[in-house]
């Protein structure tokens, strides 16, 4: 039977490869395998991104995240969001080309795989504009040959193909299906957005909710210390201010899995009893800490950042309807060491199936890669031109032989066999 995510009523899919071109430091690089570079092997589940400060790590998740504001904002407004400072400042240097995207998707392991392409440039007044969109996509059970374009817009105007197993056969100067014209009220805004939200375009409708429902965190133990109005919510925010209120619902939804959230952060913290939504009487909610060897209770503001972040992190590794794609920066900051090679584990354990959810971590830290695979670890290199390449582990020449010789990986990087 095949893994349904109930809360879209579609499978959940998955990132086989994905390329960027001219975002900040990185003016090239591949992760996995994408139709203009079938090479290597494609994307595991867990994928953890290390590499020495100022190669690009904060780069590569916040180009995630550009994404992620492009399909809600629209890119001109994408281009100004979290300190980005315009499209000048995030082009890389020295480019004229614009910042393109490529994403190799597939729905599920029987159906074919879906390229997304995307090129964000300037138009004649200097505004950011979408310049080309296409999404591609070979037939039913065919295995070779140039998928064809469902989906290709240009500056706002094109086409589409609606149902499936139609589209412009490019070799072939062949249209397959029912094709519409296409244009756009505003080429700022990308097209799976609009086409999206048909029912006659189910692969268009299938990709926008796979590429709305990724979830980039940016926790902050301040934010997470403020008191919200009570009221259960299902998912962590970005910054997660409602994680008391992801707390409630748990609580009150899944009481069984809000248990096995207090007994993951018990094997970390053994003194704490007991953790629990409260509603005050003015509306407003905390989370009450209950602490062996003290009568009265604690509350979120003045728990440690290190307890918090563990507490937002389990909440998210026990979503019942988890999100498709989960990018986290540096869980390791406020986390005494020890902890991060279980959490790493956890994280992996969370994976209920290939097409169930996939992470992406950035980490400094040889503590959590010890408890990695070198096919789910990526290395970002600086280059002499002041660019990022981008590495797998187990690409390096004897990282896999040293590996299986019951060598952690992440000793190796700390001992600088490779990165």
């Amino acid at each position: 039977m095949k893994r349904v995510n109930q809360l879209r009523g579609i499978e959940m899919g998955r990132i086989a490869g994905i390329r960027i071109k001219n975002y900040g430091s990185l003016k090239n690089i591949k992760l996995g395998k994408v139709l203009s570079d079938s090479s290597g092997k494609e994307l595991t589940n867990m994928n953890a991104i290390i590499g020495q400060s100022g190669t690009g790590k904060s780069t590569l998740a916040d180009a995630f995240g550009f994404l992620a504001d492009c399909l809600e904002k629209g890119v001109e407004v994408a281009c100004d969001l979290n300190g980005r400072g315009g499209y000048e400042s995030i082009v890389s240097q020295g480019v004229t080309a614009p910042i393109e995207f490529e994403i190799y998707y597939r729905e599920t392991s029987n159906e074919s795989p879906i390229t997304y392409e995307l090129s964000i440039g300037l138009d004649k007044y200097d505004r950011p504009i979408v310049q080309k969109e296409r999404l591609r996509q070979r037939r039913a059970k065919e295995t070779y040959g140039r998928p064809m374009s469902f989906l290709f817009l240009e500056y706002g105007k094109g086409y589409a193909f609606k149902g499936i197993n139609s589209g412009y056969l490019e070799e072939k100067n062949q249209e397959i299906g029912e094709k519409v014209e296409v244009e756009l009220a505003d080429p700022r805004q990308l097209g799976i957005v609009t086409l999206g939200e048909l029912k006659e375009h189910p692969r268009i409708v299938k990709f926008k909710n796979f590429l709305k429902n990724w979830y980039l965190c940016y926790f902050s133990p301040s934010a997470a210390r403020e008191i919200p109005n009570a009221g259960p919510q299902k998912y962590l925010n970005r910054l997660g201010n409602n994680v008391n209120n992801v707390a409630q619902f748990l609580y009150r939804e899944d009481p069984k899995d809000f248990i096995k959230v207090l007994k993951d952060i018990q094997t970390k913290l053994p003194g704490i009893k007991d953790i629990r939504p409260i509603r005050l009487q003015n509306g407003q909610l905390v989370l009450e800490f209950l602490e062996n060897g003290f009568d009265k209770p604690f509350y979120s503001q003045k728990m440690s950042d290190g307890t918090l972040k563990l507490f937002a992190y389990y909440l998210l590794l026990h979503e019942k309807d988890p999100r498709p794609l989960v990018f986290i920066e540096e869980p390791e900051n406020g986390l005494y060491h020890k902890y991060l090679a279980n959490l790493a584990l956890q994280m992996k354990k969370s994976i209920k199936g290939t097409y169930s959810k996939q992470l992406f971590i950035t980490t400094h830290s040889p503590f959590f890669v010890n408890a990695l695979s070198p096919e789910e670890v990526w290395v970002l290199e600086k280059q002499e031109d002041g660019f990022s390449t981008i590495t797998r582990a187990s690409e390096y020449e004897s990282v896999k032989e040293l590996c299986d010789s019951e060598i952690e990986l992440g000793d190796l990087w700390y001992s600088d066999y490779f990165g």
